[in-house]
């Protein structure tokens, strides 16, 4: 099972002779002279085609060309307004009558609170086994800035301050009007088809069924099933293996190399395409005239650049102040507005007084049974014990001969029992094994010399 860890890059010497002990060449079985069969690949090789090729195709045999016309074009009319006036009123303005719709109050329901009157007086689990730690805290390594105010004064005027010229703010009166709400003075008739219409009728009392009393079965219990009616413990024989033997299927006969396939196989020769040859270019005689109609019936004109149509500047400067009055400053006056307070409704809902009576229908009707537990009809696990000896005899134990592993002499750096020669090129150290052998003429051992890859 040895693998030889040397790659083929030879690092000793460039010796041609290859190492011809493998493992392979040792244990594969030699067989005659039998050659490689022949490749039925074709070869590589430009086949010539020598036939005229056609250049007609479907396309130009079947396709027949049609005069085009051009879609005529249609002109747009021109749209002319209709004389008279147009009729605006509808069905709806006619027959709509409008009626004064005030908000509707919302009907809630008593609101029902679900509270006790006792008193929770517990300890949370937190609040027991949390405990306090005095945490200390931590000064910061910040450097601090302390900013420095300059003491010169600053004496640089900016273009604003020189342009700029000081006036004062007119307020505008603002005419927006107060933003109020009209409140009506009719009272609210709050009178529905639901509040007039709805008859409150007692309700019935509630079906209770009776629950059924539980009646046991007064037969035994019945825990023979099939497995155990047909089931006898009764001593069987080992099944045997319907494997077929591992038999190599082969034949002595000598290999034919010819198939049907080289039989009728022929080939054929296939010729050139031709090649259409383009046609040379041939210059039109004469020269040519490079006049054109714009060169011919252009004529230049000497024209001015246009000078800009704006008013003259007059650089007049006034020391008057600016005067801002507007009709609209002065027609449109701020009015003074506050902002509305929120209008809240009064809770017509009163809240509950009195105490929680928290009995239900379940607490009043529940009548508290003793529980009596269900008798278990499952099978005590008993272990039946069989006076008979145990067989346990197994194929492998019959069959199984025990082997010596034996350890490959090419894992020890230096294997007992060989000596070290010499490195061949490959890199493969060869060592010599010494095996006594003894004869009649001579006693002394005789040294036997073995390749062993490393």
């Amino acid at each position: 099972r040895h693998r030889c860890p040397h790659k083929p890059t030879r690092i000793y010497d460039n010796g041609q002779q290859p190492c011809l002990t493998t493992e392979y060449v040792e244990k594969y079985p030699k067989y005659s002279n039998i050659s490689p069969p022949r490749s039925l690949k074709p070869k590589q090789e430009y086949q010539v085609h020598r036939g005229k090729m056609e250049g007609i195709t479907t396309f130009k045999s079947d396709y027949l060309p049609y005069d085009i016309v051009k879609r005529p074009f249609r002109i747009q009319e021109e749209h002319k307004p209709k004389t008279g006036e147009i009729e605006l009123g509808t069905t709806y303005q006619k027959d709509y009558n409008a009626h004064k719709i005030q908000p509707v109050t919302l009907v809630r329901p008593l609101e029902r609170k679900h509270t006790t009157g006792g008193k929770l007086d517990t300890i949370p689990t937190y609040r027991d086994d949390y405990r306090s730690w005095e945490v200390q805290r931590r000064e910061t390594s910040k450097v601090e800035h302390m900013y420095h105010p300059p003491t010169a004064k600053f004496g640089n005027a900016t273009t604003s301050q020189d342009d700029f010229v000081h006036r004062e703010l007119n307020p505008r009166q603002s005419f927006k009007p107060p933003c109020v709400a009209k409140l009506s003075d009719v009272p609210f008739n709050g009178t529905t088809s639901h509040r007039t219409s709805y008859i409150a009728h007692q309700l019935e009392p509630k079906f209770i069924r009776s629950k059924e009393e539980y009646k046991p079965s007064n037969q035994p219990f019945e825990d023979l099933t099939t497995h155990r009616n047909d089931f006898k413990g009764l001593p069987g024989q080992l099944a045997k293996s319907c494997k077929p033997e591992n038999a190599k299927v082969g034949s002595n006969v000598h290999f034919n190399g010819v198939t049907e396939f080289q039989d009728r196989f022929q080939p054929w020769l296939v010729s050139l395409r031709e090649v259409r040859k383009t046609k040379e270019y041939l210059p039109p005689p004469g020269n040519m005239d490079f006049n054109s109609t714009s060169h011919l019936d252009y004529i230049k004109h000497d024209i001015s650049p246009a000078v800009p149509i704006r008013p003259v500047s007059n650089g007049r400067r006034t020391n008057a102040p600016f005067q801002g009055n507007t009709t609209t400053k002065e027609d449109f006056k701020a009015w003074g507005s506050c902002r509305q307070e929120i209008i809240k409704k009064q809770q017509e809902i009163p809240k509950p007084t009195g105490k929680f009576y928290d009995l239900t229908t379940f607490r009043s009707h529940y009548i508290p049974h003793q529980i009596i537990p269900a008798q278990s009809f499952k099978p005590a696990r008993a272990i039946v014990l069989n006076s008979a000896p145990f067989q346990g005899e197994t194929m492998y134990r019959i069959e199984y001969t025990p082997k010596k592993q034996e350890i490959c002499p090419a894992n020890y750096p230096s294997p007992p029992g060989y000596v070290y020669v010499n490195t061949d090129s490959h890199g493969h150290k060869l060592f010599r094994q010494l095996t006594p052998e003894f004869s009649e003429s001579n006693i002394n051992p005789i040294p036997k010399e073995v390749a062993v890859v490393s």
